[in-house]
């Protein structure tokens, strides 16, 4: 019922310097700018081929603002939702009722473009925090003005190979995105040189991976961490230079874990976020 995954929430400290610092992580310009006065928040969405990163900032004084002020203030910035896709909002809703996940009511939700006066809408609920590993875990289906298509320059990310998602229970996690979720369980694997166990989730063309370290005891009460991401370039080299020519700190080019892939790191300018670049044999 999940056909992939919409959008990554994450929450930074100022709307203007959260775009500054993804247009530059990202190569491109935002598909989405807003502002809502009753909650108190602006946005800015960035669009890439199979997903969408949300910058979500306190502006102004309302209910969610101030509770984002207090979260930044004792965490700092950083990813703070999964938004999940499907096409049957209401079969899903139904489906995880019954898979445990004790779902929020249905709730509607729209915006409005700062550049442009587009107007987009949808509909989402939120799954019970406790039953997915603590993290905020959304599922939406739009109804209306979908974002622009993402046009990619060859330096920037084109797409989001992965994200990480850091856990003490490797079970409960097969648990809650193979069986409660519904993602492809792909990969199951233990690797001793680095230490760590690996799950792999597809769904709609990028991977959520679990990690678990084998040297920390599992620890069912202890909560999950959305870690980081792994952006996907075309043009790996390129991607490297318009960064390092920004001013940014990154790695040399070095071979990935997967075979025939090649990655580098982004040290600064992700707003907390731990940062990778890929590309893989045959892109």
């Amino acid at each position: 019922m999940i056909t992939g995954l919409d959008h990554l929430v994450l929450v930074c400290p100022d709307i203007a310097a959260g775009r500054a610092a993804y247009e530059a992580v990202l190569g491109r310009m935002p598909a989405w700018q807003s502002e809502d006065h009753e909650s108190g928040t602006a946005s800015c969405l960035f669009r890439v081929s199979n997903t969408s990163l949300e910058l979500v900032a306190p502006a102004g004084q309302g209910p969610v603002g101030d509770r984002l002020r207090q979260v930044i203030d004792t965490d700092g910035p950083g990813l703070a939702s999964l938004v999940f896709a499907t096409a049957d909002l209401d079969e899903m809703h139904r489906l995880c009722t019954r898979r445990g996940l004790a779902p929020q009511d249905i709730s509607e939700g729209q915006s409005r473009d700062l550049a442009t006066g587009a107007r987009r809408q949808w509909r989402r609920f939120r799954c019970d925090d406790a039953r997915t590993g603590g993290l905020r875990t959304f599922i939406i289906q739009h109804d209306a003005g979908p974002l622009p298509a993402a046009e990619t320059p060859p330096e920037g990310a084109s797409a989001l190979d992965h994200v990480v998602i850091q856990t003490r229970d490797a079970e409960r996690a097969a648990a809650l995105y193979g069986a409660r979720l519904g993602l492809r369980f792909a990969l199951d694997r233990i690797a001793e040189q680095w230490n760590t166990r690996f799950l792999f989730f597809r769904t709609g063309g990028l991977t959520v991976e679990v990690v678990q370290r084998l040297d920390e005891p599992r620890a069912p009460e202890a909560g999950d961490r959305l870690w980081g991401l792994t952006w996907a370039s075309d043009d790996l080299p390129a991607a490297r230079q318009r960064l390092s020519g920004l001013g940014l700190e990154v790695s040399e080019i070095r071979k990935g874990r997967k075979p025939g892939s090649e990655v580098f790191t982004l040290r600064d300018g992700t707003l907390g976020v731990p940062t990778l670049f890929i590309s893989h044999e045959g892109d």
